[in-house]
């Protein structure tokens, strides 16, 4: 088993999310551990990216293939893991704009999702993932939380429509309570 463990919180120390999402890690127990910090800073897509990612394979420049590069990097990383564990705090009642470059380079026709004459179909199968989601002032799950929801359709897009969400939310509120309560919810995985 292979575990793709991605953080995508700006804060490095103090961060609810990286807590989580490490420790349903170590729940876990799996020791074939892909680390993705997407804060670190990706790409975000340009015309130039578009233009490569669209033209066939067999007939891409150098430089196209370059662009694509950190994109197929990424992709052979979901493709690799049995398990992903996403920990992404809500900025604005969205995720972080690390994340949705993330997103933005493994969405990608032909690689992670097709086109059919009955709709688009994700092409990850079988593959359990994770979300461990934070706040500050938005409860999880509501109608003002566009993260979650967010990123349980894109993640179904691309085929992986096993989501567990463990949360933290509004936790200017509910301070400690908020990640104790996940914490607990961890431990029941």
């Amino acid at each position: 088993m292979t575990i793709l463990h991605i953080d995508a919180s700006a804060r490095k120390n103090g961060s609810s999310t990286r807590k989580m999402s490490q420790k349903i890690v170590a729940k876990l127990g799996v020791t074939d551990i892909i680390r993705r910090d997407v804060a670190e800073g990706l790409p975000f897509v340009t015309q130039d990216w578009v233009n490569a990612n669209f033209t066939d394979e067999s007939e891409r420049t150098d430089e196209q293939k370059t662009l694509l590069a950190g994109s197929d990097a990424l992709i052979d990383e979901l493709e690799r893991a049995d398990i992903i564990v996403i920990g992404s705090p809500i900025y604005n009642f969205s995720i972080p704009a690390a994340l949705k470059s993330w997103i933005d380079m493994v969405a990608r026709a032909r690689k992670t999702f097709k086109y059919t004459e009955n709709g688009p179909v994700g092409l990850l199968q079988n593959k359990k993932v994770y979300l461990a989601i934070a706040s500050g002032g938005t409860a999880i799950g509501s109608e003002i939380d566009f993260a979650t929801s967010y990123l349980r359709h894109v993640l179904g897009f691309i085929g992986l429509d096993d989501v567990t969400v463990i949360g933290a939310g509004q936790q200017m509120a509910k301070c400690q309570d908020a990640v104790d309560a996940a914490l607990e919810n961890i431990a029941k995985i």
